[in-house]
């Protein structure tokens, strides 16, 4: 069953806003794929937050023509699936992972704004930490020396009172005797 004119439009509209907010378009070729494995896909897309569709490649075309992604068109042959993220690491994630068990998925090639990776550099792509856990690192490392400091002034009140601690238990034990 074709669409229509106006679902076509739609279909565009709808992807050319996602591509508008991506970081990172990953396709792949999913012939053979079962439809219980490609639900357990499109599963694990959303909870990483990827737009996940299976589209007519004139379609993406279209959607992708005049954007940073416009480089992508000359990849599009095929039964393709689209991942679109604003997180450019969170695609190849979830696309990688979903190949390493399942043969019927290969990733055919990925695009960042104005670049066009190769399966090889979406699966390099895929083993970097994402954001969250890049900016966790950062704070992390900013926080250290502070943490430091914080617990180097904090031993001189606590030596002291240790001290004190110490003569006062020396001061009983010598009156006792």
């Amino acid at each position: 069953m074709s669409l229509s004119l106006e679902q076509k439009k739609a279909v565009v509209a709808e992807i050319s806003a996602e591509v508008a907010k991506a970081q990172a378009i990953v396709v792949a070729e999913y012939r053979g794929l079962g439809v219980g494995n490609m639900t357990a896909l499109r599963r694990e897309a959303r909870k990483s937050g990827v737009y996940l569709r299976v589209l007519k490649n004139t379609l993406a075309r279209r959607a992708v023509s005049g954007t940073p992604f416009e480089k992508l068109s000359e990849q599009l042959t095929g039964p393709l699936i689209y991942g679109i993220s604003p997180d450019p690491v969170a695609t190849a994630k979830v696309l990688n992972e979903f190949a390493k068990t399942n043969d019927k998925l290969v990733i055919r090639a990925g695009a960042m704004p104005n670049a066009v990776i190769t399966a090889k550099e979406v699966k390099a792509l895929a083993t970097m930490p994402s954001r969250e856990e890049l900016l966790a690192k950062l704070l992390g490392t900013m926080q250290a020396p502070i943490a430091t400091f914080v617990r180097t002034l904090n031993e001189i009140p606590s030596r002291f009172v240790r001290t004190l601690a110490a003569v006062h238990d020396q001061k009983q034990s010598a009156g006792a005797q």
